[in-house]
């Protein structure tokens, strides 16, 4: 979706970085959330919960962390939190999938509390928690992927945001960002926070429309 590529350098940074957050701070973090999460009801051992659970369960999580996650972002867009905290992820205006990691130390925790607060609440099985965790990792990969493939969930599922939705919130600055909704845009729209994507993609149809008029 944009022409501009990373460095080598920079991937290489990125990669370095996620590293050391995934060793010095998700790594602790699961280890600690493990207990709680037993003591909120997590279960491990067999059989497997039905599909219908299942699917309650991921559908809830997906609400609840886009409600935490909107709020939790659009503060980080505040001018203090963004400046010594929200930066370091927007250190890419270029986003590749491995960016979708790649934030300061504080922000990993204020925001992976989005991720954790469903399960934390309801004690899944832990192929749930498994589960969930897949698919809220593959969102933010494609989120920030940089590509707006034919397959993306976003040409299929209603108010489904996706990277050409993402990919409109790193290119701007932050006081004119929007889009800060994690997976679904409902969030964005009920408060009017993307105003400008909208305006944009009306002026991109509006242009193709008449290209196609002059063919």
């Amino acid at each position: 979706m944009q022409p501009k590529n990373n460095s080598p350098a920079a991937q290489e940074k990125c990669i370095t970085r996620l590293l050391l957050y995934h060793f010095g701070v998700n790594l602790p973090v699961m280890l600690v959330s493990y207990p709680v999460f037993k003591h909120m009801g997590m279960k491990i051992s067999l059989p497997l919960p039905p599909w219908r659970v299942v699917l309650a369960q991921i559908s809830f999580y997906f609400i609840l962390e886009d409600f935490v996650f909107y709020w939790g972002h659009r503060i980080l867009h505040t001018k203090w939190l963004y400046k010594h905290v929200h930066s370091v992820h927007h250190e890419y205006a270029t986003p590749f999938g491995l960016t979708s990691e790649y934030a300061h130390p504080a922000e990993i925790l204020f925001l992976g509390f989005a991720t954790i607060i469903g399960p934390a609440l309801t004690g899944p099985h832990l192929s749930t928690l498994w589960l969930w965790m897949v698919l809220r990792v593959l969102e933010t990969v494609e989120a920030h992927s940089g590509y707006h493939f034919p397959w993306s969930p976003s040409n299929f599922l209603p108010l489904y945001g996706g990277a050409d939705f993402h990919d409109y919130h790193h290119r701007l600055l932050y006081t004119k960002s929007g889009n800060y909704s994690s997976t679904f845009t409902y969030m964005d729209w009920i408060f009017g926070t993307d105003k400008g994507y909208r305006k944009l993609k009306a002026l991109q149809s509006d242009e193709d429309e008449r290209i196609s008029k002059k063919m």
